[in-house]
């Protein structure tokens, strides 16, 4: 896969995250309207993209299996390696919470698209896929890396309420049983999917701030590795180890070496973490993975070749 090749199919995608931030910078549309679009795309535009793709697609129980082992076997390692320095160096709590959440989590609207973009209906499935494992582990690491007190009946509500789980179960629940979409049903989710990843990349861009990076700037360059170079590179040693390969194995991989996700901030905001960290650490993350994003699918293409069907 030539660099020039993925460079043009991802810099749509980049370009849609500019506009959403020259729009927000420039108030061409009011600072009010961005939250509400956040929560429009989260709860109604996001989870029928999901729900139709994986409803329809063809599915492997084995590739599935062998998906969420690498995507979640390399969140669960990096974890553990942030929590054994955090017990050797002693950081602070809201400090490391933040650490973690800008090492593990990941933006689904840049993933979707980039997937799509690449790979087309097959990308997309397996982004799904990748979303259908990674959200519950990394929302559970979050949530607990903040040392809050939270019920074990609480986090669960939490999770199953999440619109983006929902969509994977419903969605795989449909597949399953045969049944795909109906006729009026697909069509609509359809139509509501195509609004998602648009609206929620101008959102992406919306929420970046650049104004807290200089001053945490050490630990966003610490993170920012972890992130966009050494977690991929774990997924990419577990997929090799585990025999996955193929276009699931190059979006499982890209996946794990996306930006960590705007809702970051918020949580760390919610549950006492280092708000102003965490958005240093979503800001540069986003910058930096314009350039390497196209890097790592390259080489992931080379890695992981993908036969014709």
């Amino acid at each position: 896969m030539a660099l020039s090749a993925v460079v043009y199919a991802i810099l749509p995608v980049f370009l849609l995250i500019v506009l959403g931030l020259l729009l927000a910078r420039t108030r061409f549309v009011t600072e009010s309207f961005w939250a509400p679009a956040e929560k429009i795309t989260y709860f109604i535009l996001f989870p029928p993209l999901i729900v139709g793709t994986l409803a329809t697609a063809e599915l492997s129980v084995a590739r599935v299996a062998e998906a969420a082992i690498a995507l979640a076997g390399a969140i669960g390692l990096m974890t553990a390696l942030l929590t054994l320095i955090r017990r050797v160096s002693r950081e602070a709590v809201d400090v490391f919470a933040s650490t973690v959440q800008g090492s593990v989590r990941m933006n689904t609207y840049i993933g979707l698209a980039v997937a799509g973009a690449l790979f087309g209906a097959e990308g997309i499935t397996a982004a799904a896929i990748a979303i259908g494992v990674i959200v519950p582990v990394v929302n559970v690491i979050s949530v607990l890396a903040h040392g809050t007190d939270v019920k074990p009946a609480a986090l669960a509500r939490q999770l199953a309420t999440n619109p983006l789980i929902l969509a994977c179960v419903i969605g795989m629940g449909l597949n399953a049983s045969g049944l795909g979409l109906p006729p009026v049903v697909g069509p609509t989710l359809e139509i509501l999917g195509r609004a998602a990843l648009t609206l929620g990349l101008l959102a992406v861009g919306a929420a970046l701030d650049f104004g807290e990076v200089r001053q945490f700037a050490g630990r966003i360059v610490v993170t920012t590795g972890l992130k966009l170079a050494a977690l991929p590179a774990l997924t990419a040693a577990l997929c090799l180890w585990i025999g996955l390969d193929g276009i699931t194995a190059i979006v499982a991989v890209m996946f794990n070496g996306l930006p960590t996700a705007t809702s970051a901030y918020i949580l760390a905001r919610q549950l006492g973490g280092h708000a102003p960290l965490m958005a240093g650490i979503t800001t540069i993350q986003t910058a930096v993975a314009a350039i390497s994003l196209p890097l790592l699918m390259v080489v992931l293409a080379d890695l992981f070749p993908v036969v014709p069907a």
